[in-house]
C-alpha cells in the first residue's frame, strides 16, 4: 500500500495538484535540515556545554561550573534536568550529538502528526505537506536542529499535553507536561490552561515528576545547591545579548528602565484583557479556547519576562496552526506579518544599509511577538464590543455570520403559514403513533 501511494499519478482535483508539489518539497526540506544543516552545524553548539554536563555528572565531578561573564553557550538545566539528560555521555561526542539530533527531529515529526491529528487532518490532507513545510522552513526547527538542543522534546510534550488535557486525562497529561519541566520549564505557563479549566488533577504529576526526579538527582550530583544559589539568580538577569524580551532589546538599545517596565506593564494589561475574553466567552469551545489561551501565554512568556529567544516560538505551532478553525483570531494578516516576525529564516543584516538592517535583524522578533498579542487583543475586543453594541453578548462575542442563534434585535423571520389543500391532505401520509413504530434494526 506505501509503495501504491507512491506510485506517479496525473492530478485529477486541484487540492491533489497541491498536495504533490508539496510533499516533495516537504520530504526534501526535511531531510536538507537534518542531514545537511544540522550535522554541518554552526558556531553556535548548545549541545557542547549540555554534553560536557552530563559527562561530569556520570563521573561525579561538579556540573555548575560556567563563567556566566562570557556570551558562550552555558549549562543551564536544573539537576532534574541533568539526571534525565545524563546519559547522552554514555558515548563518544560526535555520534552523540547525531543522535541526539535524530531525536529531536523525531519528537518534531510525531509533534506534526499529533498537531494535524488535534485539528482533525490526516496523512491524506493539503495540510500534510503544507504543514511539514513550513515547519521545517521555519527559524525555530532549523535552529533547534543546527544548534542541538532540546526544544524538539518540548514541542513533542506540548502536543502529548495538549492532546491528553482535551482528553480529559490529567494525570498523564500531567505527567507529560511534568517531565518537560523537569529538564526546561518553558512549558510550565501551561499550568494555568488546566487551572483555568479546573483539571486540577494535572497539578498533581506536573509538580511532582519534578520534584521526584529532584530528589533522585540531588545526592547522585556534586553540586546541585550551585543551581540555586548561582544558575538561577542568573536566569532572572535580563542580559543584552541573544535576548528578543523586552527587557533585553531594552537594555541593548540603552533604554530608560522605567520606560521599559511601561512597555513591559501595558503588553501585560493587553494580554491580561485577552485571556480574560477568552476564557469568558470562549472556555466551552475547548480546541479554539485551549490553543489560542495557550498561545497568548506562551508568548507573554516569551516577551515580557528577563529571557526570550527566538526559537521558542515552536511552542507556538499548535496556536498558529488554529488558523483553520473558523473563528480563529489568526485570520487577518497583521498577524501573519506578526509571524513572520520570529517564524522566517530570512537574515535582514544588510552591508549597505548596516545600521538598519542591524535594527530589523534584532527587533524582528520582539515587535513579532509584541504585534501577535496585539492582534489577539484587538480581534477580540472588536468582537466583544460589538457583540455588546448589538445586544447578543448573552450567545458570545463570535461576529453574526459565525453565530447560529439570532440576535436579540433581529429574531428570525418566522415561516409564512401554509394553507393545507385536499390535494396535500392525500398526499401526506399520517404519522404513527411512537409507541407503535417498530424499533430500528441494529
Amino acid at each position: 500500500m506505501l509503495f501504491r501511494q507512491l506510485e506517479p499519478r496525473t492530478a485529477r482535483t486541484s487540492a491533489e495538484v497541491i498536495k504533490f508539489a508539496l510533499w516533495p518539497f516537504a520530504v526534501m526540506t526535511v531531510l536538507n535540515r537534518v542531514f545537511i544543516k544540522a550535522i554541518n552545524g554552526f558556531i553556535t553548539d548548545d549541545y557542547r556545554p549540555v554534553y560536557n554536563a552530563s559527562f561530569e555528572f556520570l563521573n561525579g565531578r561538579p556540573v555548575y561550573t560556567a563563567n556566566f561573564d562570557s556570551v558562550d553557550p552555558h549549562y543551564l538545566y536544573p539537576p532534574s534536568g541533568t539526571l534525565v539528560i545524563a546519559p547522552v555521555a554514555a558515548i563518544e561526542y560526535e555520534l552523540s550529538r547525531w543522535l541526539f539530533i535524530a531525536l529531536n527531529a523525531a519528537a518534531i515529526l510525531i509533534a506534526w502528526y499529533l498537531l494535524l491529528r488535534l485539528f482533525k487532518f490526516g496523512l491524506g490532507s493539503v495540510a500534510a505537506p503544507a504543514l511539514l513545510l513550513a515547519m521545517f522552513a521555519s527559524e525555530t526547527v532549523i535552529n533547534t536542529l543546527v544548534f542541538t538542543n532540546v526544544n524538539g522534546c518540548l514541542l513533542l510534550a506540548e502536543l502529548i499535553f495538549l492532546h491528553l488535557l482535551l482528553s480529559r486525562r490529567d494525570l498523564w497529561a500531567g505527567a507529560a507536561l511534568g517531565l518537560s519541566i523537569a529538564v526546561k520549564p518553558t512549558l510550565a505557563p501551561l499550568l494555568l490552561v488546566a487551572a483555568v479549566r479546573g483539571q486540577w488533577k494535572v497539578f498533581i504529576t506536573a509538580l511532582g515528576v519534578p520534584v521526584a526526579l529532584t530528589a533522585i538527582a540531588w545526592p547522585l550530583s556534586k553540586d546541585a545547591g550551585k543551581f540555586f544559589t548561582d544558575v538561577l539568580p542568573y536566569l532572572m538577569e535580563t542580559r543584552d545579548y541573544f535576548n528578543s524580551s523586552v527587557g533585553g532589546n531594552g537594555a541593548y538599545y540603552g533604554l530608560p528602565h522605567w520606560l521599559i517596565l511601561v512597555v513591559q506593564g501595558v503588553m501585560a494589561v493587553v494580554v491580561a484583557v485577552s485571556l480574560w475574553l477568552l476564557w469568558r466567552y470562549y472556555r466551552h469551545d475547548e480546541l479554539f479556547f485551549v490553543t489560542t489561551f495557550s498561545g497568548v501565554l506562551l508568548t507573554a512568556s516569551f516577551l515580557l519576562p528577563s529571557l526570550g529567544q527566538m526559537y521558542y516560538s515552536m511552542m507556538l505551532f499548535p496556536f498558529l496552526m488554529s488558523v483553520v478553525l473558523r473563528n480563529s483570531v489568526l485570520r487577518n494578516w497583521p498577524a501573519w506579518l506578526a509571524i513572520f516576525g520570529f517564524m522566517t529564516y530570512d537574515k535582514w543584516l544588510s552591508d549597505r544599509w548596516q545600521s538598519v538592517g542591524r535594527t530589523l535583524e534584532y527587533l524582528r522578533v520582539t515587535f513579532g511577538w509584541g504585534l501577535l498579542l496585539i492582534v489577539v487583543f484587538c480581534v477580540l475586543g472588536d468582537r466583544y464590543l460589538a457583540a455588546r453594541r448589538e445586544g447578543r453578548l448573552e450567545f458570545g462575542i463570535d461576529p453574526v455570520w459565525l453565530s447560529k442563534a439570532p440576535t436579540p434585535r433581529e429574531p428570525a423571520p418566522a415561516p409564512a403559514p401554509r394553507t393545507t389543500t385536499a390535494r396535500d391532505e392525500d398526499e401526506v401520509a399520517p404519522e404513527e403513533p411512537v409507541e407503535d413504530r417498530e424499533p430500528a434494526l441494529k
